[in-house]
């Protein structure tokens, strides 16, 4: 929960979540008879009284031998109950009066930052390369359909006004509207039916900017601009881009058959046409606007003696835009001739022209109004909206290159060494005729590769972020992509980010870099800039959540020394997920948290599945979310955090070797993990949610190494065991604090690291938000005989861990000093719990026999949960 959430003052959310639970309950009553509200409300109340008895055979009763028609009503009905309570508390968390909001967060930064006392070319400094990457990705949490979407924004919009009106009349209005949405809410099929393209979910992306971040980009800067003010510190220049977006949305092709090169270049011109549009309305509210008369020498020069000077210099800029988006539309409908893209020069020259010539004739103040606002989007969205990352898996370049060398007749690179490899690589990097023979013919895979090269290279470098390998393991793997496109033409290369996901990828992840650095003339090549990216998911699906993180903060340590070394500035890309077990924490914990120097080239994380919307899907969401982000960012430059002393690193060792085995006993080594997972979660089910393009594996059949992380982490959240996100880690505290002195240690390293702390503060969430009962009634429902004493050993581990966490916190429950946490968890898991029960029922009638209304329930029911646990992914 927010800090603002922490306060006392929370009346004003008890009466949003109160009026839109009477209203939800008023629209079931009038739609579905006043029994089945009934039954609902008996639900709501017997769930409320078996957590005050720690005891469900009540509630058990009631909802087993329920109908499947109406076990589907109830599902909908608890899941749209928790729905409207997030949203109601997003907007607390969100409201000026109430709430957190970016002014705050940002003078309370700034207040922290002069108690540094650092000199002011270093807050200068600090600011002016202040950099946030965020990376929208297409990993699918999100199920929710974007109509949905639109009307919990409307929601939110309405419970503004109702905070501000106080007329009678106009509040009757309000609630009336409010009472409409929820109606068309109930009335409308919840999610989608079928899975989305990678079309859809880029153009859900793309929804975000036009909805929430076009908006929040200017108006955040703004506030950025106040704290300038604040630190006594310069105007920004006017090519400041301290934020940008990125995306994977239609550019993520590791293991997603159905991302291919035309999808790619589809989804270019896509956020090239959703460009063009915003910045033509942009234009034509400027045009509007800037009736004035007097002008520089400069404009006059362009314009010759318009009356009206501005409005000529900006109407073939808008002219222009509204040409190539029509352009652009016909290249997307009718598979015509794509149109020369427009590059981030072309659209800022008339602006800026503009902007200084304003500034000039003494009319500042309109300078700095909508102009300053249209120029700073142009600089962090530019003509393509968003810059489009390329993923894909090494393997597949390794075969492209393979095939090329075997038609060139030079043997099975397959079987050269590392260094032959390499040499090969780096002499055709240097060689100037194509590589590929005329009469190439390559298998599909690497035909794909290629044309998604070409792709690139007829595009601006402008148009990409970069171009991530998964299952990158050495430095070939690297140099291999530069090759490709080198080959297809590209005039400027793409970063080639390598990412390092699983354990043993994390901790080889130094020596790939050394090597490739070693490569003569390899540093001037990528101009000594380099990208690498962490992974957080697979790390800790492979080791367990407490081995990954020390892997991951190690990995970067070595990295930032190994690029300091060789005078490389290193972008460190982080693939964070939303919930604990991939690496999500609150924003401000993550990054203070990380080693000291990891953010000196600033942010690049992912924003995943349903945390986009969470975080970014509303301009006062998006708005804290970017305010968090950059406080951290500059107090982490400002005032690094300590570096670990030896004896914290060598204990961490201990630890992370020790989590690592408990995990891996759990996990790989005992026989019936697989068989006990797939029969108490609904990993089995969660296949046929239409959550995203991609498969829910990398590859049919196989164990726990198959699945992909998100449905491996989505299916225990379902449960309440929430099992990878613990795992391992208490187990080995347990064993630590055993020996005293270690006990010591760690409680130094709790009081004096931020690392530690921050692992030590999203444990002790874990345990607060599992829920043992729960699990058990899922192992009682749906579990084997044979397999339910592992159930049992697991619940007990959670306990034993949950009770070392609070013995090394001294105290004597979950959440102490949080207590709105706390409380707000107890509210929610009145209203999940019946969705947990009721699933549990609906798994073991779906495994018995199928049945349609079945499986609708069950998928209600999981995006009930979800909504109840806050985050998926």
């Amino acid at each position: 929960m927010s800090p603002a959430n922490t306060s006392s003052n929370t009346e004003s959310l008890r009466k949003h979540v109160k009026l839109l639970g009477r209203l939800l309950g008023e629209i079931i009553s009038e739609a579905e008879g006043e029994a089945f509200y009934e039954t609902v409300e008996a639900i709501r109340r017997l769930s409320k009284s078996a957590r005050a008895k720690n005891d469900f055979e009540d509630l058990q009763h009631l909802l087993s031998p329920i109908s499947n028609e109406k076990a589907l009503g109830v599902a909908r009905a608890f899941g749209q109950f928790l729905t409207l309570a997030n949203i109601a508390d997003q907007h607390h968390s969100t409201s000026h009066d109430f709430g957190q909001n970016p002014a705050a967060i940002l003078r309370e930064a700034a207040s922290k930052l002069q108690n540094i006392d650092a000199r002011q070319q270093v807050l200068e400094d600090a600011l002016d390369n202040l950099k946030i990457d965020l990376v929208l990705t297409a990993h699918p949490t999100e199920i929710i359909r974007r109509t949905m979407i639109n009307k919990y924004a409307e929601i939110d919009q309405c419970l503004g006004m109702l905070e501000h009106e106080d007329t009678p009349s106009k509040q009757v209005k309000i609630v009336a509207r409010l009472r409409s949405l929820i109606t068309q809410i109930w009335y409308s099929r919840d999610f989608r039916v079928n899975r989305p393209s990678p079309i859809d979910e880029a153009k859900g992306g793309y929804a975000v900017v036009e909805r929430s971040l076009w908006q929040a980009v200017p108006d955040f800067l703004r506030e950025l601009d106040l704290m300038r003010e604040q630190l006594n510190l310069p105007e920004a220049k006017l090519d400041w881009t301290p934020v940008k977006f990125s995306s994977w949305m239609g550019g993520d092709r590791d293991g997603n058959p159905n991302v291919t090169a035309a999808i790619t270049q589809e989804t270019l011109l896509l956020s090239q046409w959703q460009a063009a549009d915003l910045l033509s309305h942009d234009l034509n509210t400027l045009i509007e606007e800037l009736s004035v008369t007097e002008c520089n020498q400069s404009v006059r020069d362009h314009v010759g003696d318009a009356h009206e000077p501005y409005r000529s210099l900006l109407r073939p800029l808008r002219d222009l835009l509204e040409k190539q988006r029509t352009a652009l539309m016909h290249a997307i409908k009718d598979d015509k001739a794509a149109p020369i893209p427009l590059t981030k020069a072309q659209v800022l020259a008339p602006l800026e022209l503009t902007y200084t010539s304003l500034h000039e004739c003494g009319m500042s103040i309109i300078a700095k109004g909508l102009l300053l606002d249209v120029i700073r989007r142009v600089h962090a969205f530019g003509p393509h909206l968003v810059t489009l990352d390329i993923r894909q898996e090494s393997g597949r370049h390794s075969q492209a290159i393979a095939e090329i060398v075997a038609a060139l007749g030079l043997g099975d690179y397959h079987q050269w060494t590392e260094s032959e490899r390499c040499e090969f690589l780096l002499k055709e990097l240097n060689n100037p005729r194509p590589l590929l023979p005329r009469s190439f013919t390559g298998s599909n895979e690497v035909n794909e590769v290629l044309q998604t090269t070409r792709v690139i290279a007829s595009h601006p470098r402008e148009a990409f972020g970069a171009y991530v390998i998964s299952m990158a393991s050495s430095a070939s793997d690297v140099l291999s992509v530069y090759l490709l496109m080198k080959e297809a033409g590209c005039q400027s290369m793409l970063p080639v980010a390598p990412l390092f996901e699983t354990l043993s990828d994390l901790q080889n992840a130094q020596s790939v870099v050394q090597q490739l650095f070693e490569l003569e003339g390899f540093c001037d090549y990528i101009k000594h800039y380099m990208m690498v990216m962490i992974g957080y998911s697979d790390s800790a699906k492979d080791a367990g959540v407490l081995a990954a993180s020390w892997a991951q903060y190690q990995a970067q340590e070595a990295l930032i020394k190994t690029c300091q070394a060789k005078g490389v500035a290193l972008t460190l890309f982080h693939g964070r997920g939303g919930t604990i077990g991939r690496g999500g924490a609150p924003a401000q914990a993550a990054l203070l948290s990380q080693p000291p120097g990891s953010l000196a080239q600033g942010l690049r994380v992912t924003e995943q599945g349903e945390m986009i919307r969470t975080k970014l899907g509303l301009p006062a969401l998006a708005g804290n979310t970017l305010a968090l982000y950059s406080s951290a960012i500059l107090q982490a430059n400002v005032s690094p955090p300590p570096k670990p002393k030896q004896e914290w690193r060598e204990l961490m060792h201990g630890l992370a070797d020790a989590s690592c085995q408990h995990y891996r006993d759990y996990v790989r080594h005992n026989p019936d993990f697989l068989v006990y997972f797939r029969e108490a979660t609904p990993e089995q089910e969660l296949a046929n949610l239409p959550l995203g393009s991609r498969p829910a594996r990398r590859r049919s059949g196989g164990g726990i190494e198959t699945l992909r992380a998100i449905p491996w982490i989505f299916a225990w959240s379902q449960n309440r065991l929430l099992l990878p996100a613990w795992l391992g880690a208490g187990q080995a505290l347990a064993e630590a604090i055993k020996d005293s002195n270690h006990q010591s240690v760690i409680q130094q390293m709790i009081a004096d690291w931020p690392f530690f702390r921050t692992r030590i503060s999203m444990l002790e969430m874990v345990f607060a938000k599992a829920d043992l009962l729960i699990a058990e009634y899922y192992d009682d429902t749906l579990v084997s005989a044979d397999y339910l004493p592992l159930g049992i050993a697991l619940r007990q581990q959670l306990q034993q861990d949950a009770t070392t966490v609070l013995d090394l916190l001294n105290q004597d429950q979950l959440l102490q000093h949080d207590e709105w946490g706390k409380e707000s968890i107890r509210l929610r898991n009145i209203y999940t719990a019946p969705l947990n029960l009721l699933q549990a029922e609906l798994l073991r009638r779906e495994r018995n026999q199928n049945d349609t209304l079945v499986e609708q329930a069950i998928m209600v029911s999981i995006a009930g949960v979800a909504a109840g646990m806050r985050n998926t992914g």
